[in-house]
Parts: structure tokens; C-alpha cells; sequence
């Protein structure tokens, strides 16, 4: 869409054409060694052997991570989570978005630039493309060249690898939700259920178009974090700054040349901070919302430093107040942890202290009450009044149990049925009963509803110590 601009009324006007859509020009990011990607690539080989690896982990003659919605039972090494326990996943994420506050105040989009899973996936997938097309100079002459047999193979082999890595990444995926044993061997017959073959292929798919094709582009315009992060930042934020006192005025020179003398600053003008930036920026005009802090530039400029014999740290991590009022280290740092940061850390630790406490004094089982609906109440034999309950007993631990369930609060109340029962491990099972009370008692006690206890016990076994718990119900007496 373009929109015309002209003067009628002078014939000799010149016409001027404004695109209002610009084409994405393509990025082609430069390879770059140093201390921050050595530990970024260290984040990837972690982030990727967990992800990857943690499947096929065995526990207990079972998967060690395995999330069976079909069962509605969430296995986390030793842990066995039901539906009941979702506060679990609620304190998991307070954790995280608190994590995220913590280290965005301090210094910046650290998630973005060493372990969000769009900035891992790209780095792997550029790698790949490296491998098959070079870099970047030799990326840029093949994209301009005709098609020959040369370039059909390294793009045919780079989208092969591509596609490859993507599916498998889908297949890993699923196997946290599908046993992945089991999952492993419906993928040399081709035959995984619907919702594995669409999960599979969905979430490959967003792996391979995110990383290999979008990139930056999710970065810049349809990650959110990118656009609020300036809520979250502040002058004593550690960012990725260009010293503008140091390095201007720019200008080329020689190795051996005085830059005082030339009245030049530190920065040689080389551009390679903007080539091996991932998403296209240069850090010398200031912090940009596209910068996602991955450090490259620190990187490639301290090589360049290095070369030209002067002092590292043109761009580096530093805050604005840092580098407006030419503080030292020790005086940066001592405002880097400031209160806004120390009350984000002791939240922090107060939320991970509670969770973890609460998850270790946790109930190896769970019980549920259920009235029985068809019948409030009914008169059986000699007047006794009988009402009807379902107990679900859930068990959390690794091994078969034994229950015994008793019941309390009204004089004379027994239970009519099984009062003992075997779980298996990790298994969850609904008892059926009765409770029963003499005509006397229901007398004593008169009409209406009436508060009952129902204790189950967890009997000892091993070195396991017995386990009580009590659930509240009611006990309906008619007139």
C-alpha cells in the first residue's frame, strides 16, 4: 500500500511515494566467540540435555517426569500430584514471575538472551544453518545467487536437519504427557492417536517456524515481554550500553595511530556489533526494545579492543546512572542491590520457603466425601437410621497401602460394609459405605443434620510411620 503526496495546483510539483509497508530485511547474524556465548551455548547444552533427556529418565519402574492427564496423575520423580493439588502449579508460577521481576530489575532480559526457549531454538538452528551455508558473508552471497545444485543441497540439507529437529522436538514434548517408551514405539509403525499426531506436529512446527524462519521477528513483535520490560527497568538496571563518552566521535584508523590525535574516540566504526547482532540493532544508538541482552556485541567489540590494544568495555553490561556520573564497579553494584531488589529476593525466598515446606509436609494420601445423592436417609432394620457415603482414597506414595476407616460424632455411629482397604501405589480408588445409628441414638440426637467425623488411617508399614486423617461430613436424621 502506497500513499501518493503531491501539489495539484503545481504542475511541476514532484511526486513523492510513501510505502506505508516495509519489507523485513533479512538478518544475517555473524558468528562470534567470547565469554558471554560460551555461556550461553552453556544454557543451550543444559536447557536441551534437560528438555530432551528428562523423559526417558525411570523411577520407581516408571517415568520420572510424566504428566498422565488420562489418569489425572502428575508424576514428578518421588512426587505423585492429583487435580487437588493444584496450588502446587500456582506457587510454581508465582515463582517464576517473581524470578522474572528479580532479574529483569537487576540486569535486564537475562531470560531473553540466555534460556527463553525462542533465543535456545534460534541459536541451535542458526548453528545448523552455519554448518551447511557458512557464515555470514557466504550466507549472503548464496542467498543472491541463481539456483544451481550447490545451493539446492545446502538449503535442502539445512531445511531437512531443520524439519528433522523440529519433529523430534514435538515427539519429546508429547512424551511428557504420553509415556515415552511407549510413544517411541508407535513412532516406527505410525501410529499415534489423534492427539499425538496433532501435538506432535503442532508444536514441531512451532519450533521449526519460530526458529528457523522468524527469529527476531518474535522477539520484536510478538513476545510481550519486549513491550513492558520498560515497566520493569530503571536507572540502576544493569543494561547493555555502548559508552558513548569513550567511544565518539567514531572514525577508522590504524592499529598503530593516536585516536587523541586524530581526534577520534575508542569506537573504529567497524559495524560488526550491529552484524553479529541477532536482531539487527546497533547498540551505539542506546537501549531499544529489541534488544534482547544476549551480549553478542560485548563479545565482538572486546575482540576489537583487544586488537586495536585499548582497554575493554566500550559496550558492556553497566546502568545509565553508571555511565552518566562515571562511577566505579563497587559504586555501580552497590546500587545494582538496591531495596527494590531486596524486597523482590526476600519475597522470593519467603514463596520458595512456603512451597517447598508445604510440598515436604505434604499427606502421602488424599481423601474425599461424597454424600450419597439418591437417598438423604433411610429406616432399615429395628428403626436404625442408615445414610450412604462414596470415600475416594487417593494414594500419593510409591506402594501398595492398607486404609482402615472409622467414623465419629454421633453415639452408637458404625460403618456397615468394608472398613479396610489395599490401594496400590500411586493409585486412587472410591469405597462405597454406610453409616448406621441405633433408633435411640437418633432419637437422643433429634432431627436434621448432624456434623460427622470420618478418620482413615494409613496403617505403618516398613519404616513408613502411620498417617490419620479426618474428613468432615454430615449425617442426615428424618423426622
Amino acid at each position: 500500500m502506497t500513499a501518493r503526496v503531491s501539489a495539484p495546483e503545481d504542475e511541476d510539483a514532484v511526486v513523492a511515494v510513501v510505502s506505508l509497508y516495509q519489507k523485513a530485511q533479512k538478518i544475517y547474524p555473524r558468528a562470534v566467540s567470547g565469554w558471554f556465548i560460551k555461556w550461553r551455548w552453556a544454557l543451550v547444552f543444559i536447557t536441551q540435555l534437560v528438555f530432551y533427556g528428562l523423559p526417558w529418565l525411570e523411577w520407581n519402574g516408571r517415568q520420572a517426569v510424566l504428566f498422565d492427564l488420562a489418569a489425572r496423575r502428575f508424576y514428578i520423580f518421588g512426587l505423585v500430584l492429583y487435580p487437588q493439588d493444584f496450588i502446587y502449579l500456582t506457587g510454581f508460577l508465582v515463582i517464576s514471575a517473581y524470578s522474572l521481576f528479580l532479574f529483569t530489575a537487576v540486569a535486564g532480559r537475562l531470560w531473553c538472551g540466555y534460556a527463553c526457549p525462542q533465543t535456545v531454538y534460534t541459536e541451535i538452528f542458526m548453528w545448523i544453518e552455519r554448518k551447511f551455508e557458512g557464515d555470514r558473508v557466504a550466507r549472503m552471497k548464496l542467498d543472491a545467487a541463481p539456483w544451481s545444485f550447490e545451493k539446492l543441497w545446502r538449503k535442502g540439507g539445512k531445511q531437512a536437519v531443520w524439519i528433522a529437529l523440529g519433529l523430534w522436538t514435538g515427539f519429546t514434548f508429547v512424551g511428557y504427557f504420553t509415556p515415552i517408551k511407549s510413544l517411541w514405539g508407535e513412532a516406527f509403525t505410525l501410529s499415534f492417536g489423534p492427539w499425538e499426531w496433532f501435538w506432535v506436529l503442532f508444536y514441531g512446527f512451532a519450533t521449526y517456524g519460530n526458529a528457523g524462519w522468524m527469529r527476531e521477528q518474535v522477539c520484536k513483535y510478538m513476545c510481550p515481554y519486549a513491550r513492558f520490560q520498560s515497566a520493569m527497568f530503571d536507572k540502576d538496571t544493569l543494561i547493555i550500553s555502548y559508552d558513548q563518552q569513550r567511544g565518539d566521535p567514531r572514525g577508522t584508523r590504524g592499529r598503530k595511530a593516536d585516536p587523541k590525535s586524530l581526534g577520534l574516540g575508542d569506537c573504529i566504526d567497524c559495524g560488526l556489533c550491529v552484524q553479529v547482532c541477532p536482531t539487527g540493532i546497533d547498540i551505539r544508538n542506546g537501549l531499544q526494545y529489541e534488544c534482547i541482552g544476549c551480549a553478542a556485541c560485548i563479545d565482538v567489540c572486546d575482540g576489537v579492543m583487544d586488537k586495536m590494544n585499548y582497554p575493554r568495555g566500550l559496550v558492556r553490561y553497566a546502568t545509565q546512572n553508571s555511565m552518566a556520573g562515571g562511577w566505579s564497579a563497587a559504586q555501580m553494584w552497590k546500587r545494582v542491590f538496591r531495596p527494590r531488589v531486596l524486597v523482590y529476593t526476600s519475597i522470593l525466598v519467603v514463596i520458595v520457603l512456603a512451597l517447598l515446606t508445604s510440598v515436604a509436609l505434604r499427606s502421602p494420601f488424599r481423601v474425599d466425601i461424597v454424600r450419597d445423592r439418591g437417598a438423604l436417609a433411610r429406616i432399615v432394620d429395628e428403626g436404625a437410621i442408615e445414610n450412604g457415603y462414596r470415600l475416594q482414597i487417593m494414594n500419593s506414595a510409591e506402594q501398595t497401602q492398607h486404609y482402615v476407616v472409622t467414623v465419629s460424632g454421633i453415639d452408637g455411629a458404625r460403618i456397615i460394609g468394608r472398613t479396610e482397604v489395599d490401594i496400590g501405589a500411586a493409585e486412587a480408588r472410591w469405597l462405597p459405605l454406610a453409616v448406621q445409628i441405633p433408633q435411640a441414638a437418633a432419637e437422643k440426637a433429634g432431627t436434621g443434620a448432624h456434623a460427622i467425623t470420618f478418620a482413615i488411617e494409613r496403617q505403618a508399614h516398613g519404616s513408613e510411620s502411620g498417617v490419620n486423617i479426618s474428613e468432615k461430613s454430615t449425617f442426615v436424621i428424618p423426622r
